[in-house]
């Protein structure tokens, strides 16, 4: 039999020592109980076959998970000890390291084994017929479907279903990334200020998580960030989670769908079905819902669709702004009102943002993080021209008070390639204070892109502004002669002058300057570069239809 080696030993006895007792167990997976769990069984390392054990430390004494592992039925006792380790140095959820005074377990090898594998540790390991807070996960999990059907009233859930179906009408992930984070001051029924993350951005999943707690939020997303995650680590960082959450199961006529690489590439589903659930380190994945936690819900949702309807003009624009409203909403539980306040919090998502950036220290982790692309800012109806001004027209716009100049201009040549969007006035208006407060125009690019319902071959035309955010402004498409010669030329252009470029944003799009803005039209002009995707880091796209649903 192995012991703990003295380094390790040494190691372990560094952590504070706490006066608790963990309670510990490995047993067997019945069929079905991965998923409840939270585990995606495909991601199973062995044979859908074979059989699985699951170890659990649980601090008994704090009633928190500490460590969870997946192992062949067949892994000896030592794997018991590594989860212990784990549970001791890196905990789940937002715990500190410790070891505690006392370990119980009930089974009588475990018991003999860990004896003899912690012998030089200061560590009582005792035996108990019965570990009362492991028997109650483990027979919640052996049976999913009896805790699946709903308690609530019909009434509720008609409730609940309405404020999420009109979420999904406002469809805040068209505005807000899941770093953008939005608080509710609720303080009732035992919750105090929540905090909303949205799902959506991406296209792959569409919901809210509304955190108990701004610790399970933050360290959640550091550990979800970490480089070299395998998926069950990935999965229990997920469990570690404590939280309410609403997903939108979306429907499909498989007959119609044709098979697309993601989700958000999907044509409108037939049917949004809401999902409503909870999330908790000791718990894990639960689809119920009591009636206090069905009423925090209610009130959630309906204040935050007042507020995404009172300021999605804001919520819009690429800077993320302060935002405060205090609505008095119904008490679903009494004929009383009750006050609630939410916010937008910049200060939080700049703290995460700042904690990523930080704690990636992986160089190739950033060739998989995509950007944010938006065809939000370009207004309808506008025209795009390609085209070059002579350098005496630039000096001429240049003395207007929107010219955002590089600084000496990098180039002698006489003539500037230029992007122009023509539109109205308003929305030319609009669309300058809009790249003004994204911080201005970093580069413009033209990338390799697809239709994948037409089987279209594209070159889209991208704005990538200083805040990180690409723009697409026109899309040509490569079978017509037409617009692959227009892009050849003006792409010469620009290597005639060293990849020197500008963006005028002007208006006239219906007057007698239609197609021909001069310095009159211009409402702004940026100085800026052609780059190619490779310099900017970005993948081959392909359009989505996804973001458009009615």
């Amino acid at each position: 039999m192995y012991s703990l080696s003295p380094f390790t030993c040494a190691r372990l006895q560094r952590l504070p020592k706490q006066p608790v007792i963990w309670e510990g167990d490995r047993r067997p997976i019945a069929e079905g109980m991965l998923d409840a769990f939270g585990y995606d069984s495909s991601l199973a390392d062995a044979d859908e076959d074979e059989a699985s054990d699951c170890i659990i430390w649980v601090d008994g004494t704090e009633g928190v998970l500490r460590a969870v592992t997946i192992i062949p039925a067949d892994t000896g006792h030592e794997a018991v000890v590594r989860t212990l380790l784990q549970a001791m140095e890196h905990p789940q959820g937002a715990i500190p390291p410790a070891r505690p005074h006392k370990l119980v377990v009930c089974d009588r090898e475990i018991h003999f084994f860990l004896r003899g594998a912690l012998q030089d540790l200061d560590l009582t390991v005792d035996y108990a017929e019965a570990l009362p807070i492991i028997d109650e996960i483990f027979e919640s999990l052996q049976q999913p479907d009896a805790i699946s059907e709903s308690s609530l009233p019909p009434d509720w859930e008609s409730a609940l279903n309405e404020q999420a179906h009109q979420l999904w009408d406002n469809a805040p992930w068209n505005h807000l990334g899941d770093d953008q984070i939005l608080r509710i001051e609720l303080n009732q029924w035992n919750l105090g200020t929540l905090y909303v993350s949205v799902l959506g951005m991406a296209g792959l999943e569409y919901g809210l998580l509304i955190y108990r707690s701004l610790d399970s939020l933050t360290q959640f997303r550091k550990t979800a960030t970490e480089s070299n995650l395998t998926p069950r680590q990935m999965q229990q960082a997920f469990l570690s989670q404590d939280c309410l959450f609403l997903n939108f199961e979306l429907v499909r006529d498989e007959a119609d769908t044709p098979l697309l690489p993601l989700p958000w590439m999907q044509t409108a589903p037939s049917e949004v079905i809401p999902e409503f659930g909870s999330l908790h380190p000791l718990e894990g994945l639960r689809h119920t819902l009591e009636l206090e936690e069905a009423a925090a819900l209610r009130v959630c949702l309906q204040g935050l669709n007042y507020f995404l309807t009172a300021h999605e003009d804001v919520l819009s624009r690429s800077d993320f702004s302060e935002l405060t409203q205090t609505y008095d909403l119904p008490n679903p539980l009494s004929k009383s009102q009750l006050t609630i306040k939410i916010a937008t919090c910049p200060d939080i998502t700049a703290q995460l943002e700042i904690a990523e950036d930080f704690g990636d220290s992986d160089a190739d982790l950033a060739a998989f993080e995509l950007p944010r692309f938006r065809d939000d800012y370009v207004p309808e109806g506008a025209m795009v021209l390609l085209t070059r001004l002579p350098q005496t027209t630039l000096q001429t716009i240049g003395r207007g008070p929107r010219y955002h100049a590089l600084g000496t201009p990098p180039v002698a040549t006489e003539m500037i390639p230029v992007v122009a969007i023509q539109t109205s006035r308003p929305k030319a208006q609009k669309l300058a204070s809009q790249l003004e407060t994204a911080q201005g125009i970093k580069a413009v690019c033209f990338n390799p892109g697809s239709d994948p319902m037409s089987g279209d071959t594209l070159q889209l035309g991208l704005l990538h502004t200083r805040d990180g955010d690409f723009h697409l402004f026109i899309e040509f498409l490569m079978q017509d002669a037409h617009d692959s010669k227009l892009l050849t030329q003006w792409q010469q252009w620009c290597a005639d002058s060293n990849g020197f470029c500008g963006v005028m944003i002007a208006s006239g799009v219906t007057g007698a300057a239609r197609g021909k803005p001069g310095p009159k039209e211009t409402i702004a002009f940026f100085e800026t570069y052609l780059k190619t995707p490779e310099e900017l880091n970005i993948p081959p796209l392909q359009m989505s239809y996804a973001l458009d649903w009615e």
